[in-house]
C-alpha cells in the first residue's frame, strides 16, 4: 500500500484518503461499491483530520466507509497506529508503540459529539507493552462519550488483553452497550494468521465479558472468509462462539491489503454468505451480518437494535 500522511500538531498521524492505494488484484464483480464523497462523509472526514484522530474506516480503506459515515456510525482506533502483534492479514504496522496520549479519549468523545454520531465503535491496536494492556483508554473513552454525547451508543472492540481478567473487568464495569472481540478466523489457521493470539482464549474473553456485564452488555464477534477455511470449520467456530454466549456475529470476505500479507485463497460467493447467515441464526445468534463486504462495524447500530429486541 502506498499511503502518504501528514503530521498533526498533536503528533498523531492522519491518513489522507485521497492517497490511499489498496493492493489491487482482480476481484469478483460483487465487490463493486460507489466511491465515498457525500456531504456527510466529507464533513466527518474534515472533523476527524482536524482532531488528528485515527479511524479503522480509513486505516483499513474499508469499502463501506461512505455508507457508514453517512449513517452516523464511525470506528475510532485509539492508542496510536503501531501494534505489538503481527497478524498476517492486518495492515496496521507493527513495532514499538509510543506512549499513550492521555487526552485521546476526551478528543474522541468531543469528536463523537461534534459529528452527532448515533453509534460509535471504539477499538485499538494491541498494546501488550502497557501494564494495563490498554484498558485505561477504553475506560476513559466510554466515560467521556457518556458525558459529552449521552445519546450515542458505545461499542468497544477490544484486544484479548492477553486473557487477563482485570483489564477486561475495568472495561465491562463502564457498561458499554456492545462488547466486541473478533476471533477473526478458525482455530486451525491461528498459527498462520494470528500469531500471538489463541482462539479459545478469545472465546473465554467473550464469555467473561458476558458474565461480567449480564443483560446490560451485548457480546459480539466476527470472522473472515478467504484464508483457506472450510465451511465446516466456520460452522464449528460459530458453534463455539454460541457456547460462549456470543449474541451478535459478523462474517465478511478477507481482502489482501498488500503483497506482503496473506493471499486470498478464494472469494466466497454471496450465496454462500447467505447460507452461513441462515446457519448462524439457526444456532441461536440474535443478530447476524454475513456478506462479502461485511466488516465488524458494518450496520453496527442496526445489529445492536436487533439483538436488544430479542
Amino acid at each position: 500500500m502506498s499511503t502518504r500522511s501528514r503530521a498533526h500538531p498533536g503528533g498523531a498521524r492522519v491518513l489522507d484518503m485521497g492517497e490511499v492505494r489498496p493492493y489491487r488484484e482482480r476481484k469478483p464483480p460483487w465487490f463493486k461499491v460507489r466511491a465515498p464523497g457525500g456531504p456527510k462523509f466529507l464533513e466527518l472526514k474534515r472533523m476527524i483530520e482536524g482532531e488528528g484522530l485515527n479511524t479503522v474506516c480509513e486505516e483499513a480503506a474499508c469499502p463501506n466507509i461512505g455508507e457508514c459515515w453517512d449513517r452516523g456510525t464511525a470506528t475510532f482506533m485509539m492508542l496510536g497506529d503501531t501494534c505489538t502483534r503481527r497478524c498476517g492479514f492486518c495492515n496496521v504496522k507493527t513495532g514499538r508503540p509510543g506512549p499513550p496520549d492521555p487526552l485521546e479519549p476526551l478528543r474522541v468523545a468531543q469528536s463523537v459529539k461534534r459529528m452527532e454520531l448515533r453509534h460509535a465503535v471504539i477499538t485499538s491496536v494491541d498494546r501488550d507493552d502497557l501494564p494495563d494492556l490498554g484498558s485505561t483508554a477504553f475506560v476513559g473513552v466510554i466515560r467521556s462519550i457518556r458525558q459529552f454525547a449521552p445519546g450515542c451508543k458505545v461499542e468497544v472492540l477490544t484486544p484479548d488483553f492477553r486473557g487477563e481478567e482485570m483489564p477486561l473487568a475495568r472495561v465491562i464495569a463502564e457498561r458499554p452497550d456492545v462488547f466486541n472481540h473478533n476471533v477473526e478466523t478458525v482455530p486451525r489457521l491461528y498459527p498462520l494468521a494470528r500469531r500471538g493470539s489463541d482462539f479459545r482464549r478469545s472465546c473465554r474473553v467473550l464469555l467473561n465479558a458476558k458474565e461480567m456485564g449480564g443483560d446490560e452488555v451485548v457480546t459480539k464477534s466476527g470472522l473472515m472468509t478467504g484464508l483457506g477455511e472450510t465451511k465446516e470449520e466456520l460452522l464449528e467456530a460459530f458453534a463455539m462462539l454460541r457456547e460462549h454466549e456470543v449474541q451478535v456475529l459478523t462474517v465478511g470476505q478477507y481482502l489482501r491489503p498488500t503483497r506482503d500479507h496473506l493471499p486470498v485463497v478464494r472469494y466466497w460467493h454471496p450465496d454462500e454468505f447467505a447460507e452461513l447467515e441462515r446457519e448462524a441464526y439457526a444456532m441461536g445468534f440474535e443478530s447476524v451480518a454475513a456478506g462479502p463486504l461485511v466488516r465488524s462495524s458494518y450496520h453496527a447500530e442496526q445489529t445492536l437494535a436487533q439483538a436488544a429486541s430479542n
